[in-house]
């Protein structure tokens, strides 16, 4: 049923996660794993960057590495791509543009205020996504 996963991640605990539950998806279900990470651009995105890294391109990088090695240690045919731009955004385009089948992604247990400020990455793909989309929640 499912052929062509596309795993979003930012290289968090719960994307972590979620690229494990990728990672078993495809193993069972033989499927093909497109990684994606976004290095971010937008309103958030200075308030994202890591004191020690400034280069959010380098930790999109990074993400994706992690996972692919995970991936590639478990036999699955692995693609990978940065994105620049608005996470969300370029996420339901990139499962447009790959033909992926189901979208994967791990989301925060926020809520309330925080919730509202900050708005939800995985929320909106879930959203907007012409396919069916797996939320994969952190351990918070």
């Amino acid at each position: 049923m499912y052929q062509e996963l596309l795993l979003a991640t930012d290289g968090s605990d719960g994307a972590r996660r979620a690229a494990d539950h990728a990672i078993e998806l495809a193993r069972q279900l033989d499927a093909s794993l497109h990684i994606l990470s976004v290095s971010e651009d937008g309103p958030h995105a200075e308030q994202k960057r890591d004191l020690m890294r400034t280069d959010l391109e380098d930790q999109a990088a990074e993400a994706i590495e992690h996972a692919e090695e995970k991936a590639a240690g478990n036999g699955i045919d692995v693609r990978t791509t940065i994105r620049h731009g608005v996470p969300q955004e370029e996420i339901v385009d990139a499962a447009e543009a790959h033909d992926a089948d189901l979208i994967v992604v791990g989301t925060v247990g926020r809520s309330g205020l925080d919730q509202l400020i900050v708005g939800s990455v995985a929320e909106e793909v879930v959203r907007n996504a012409s396919v069916p989309v797996v939320t994969v929640r952190d351990e918070s």
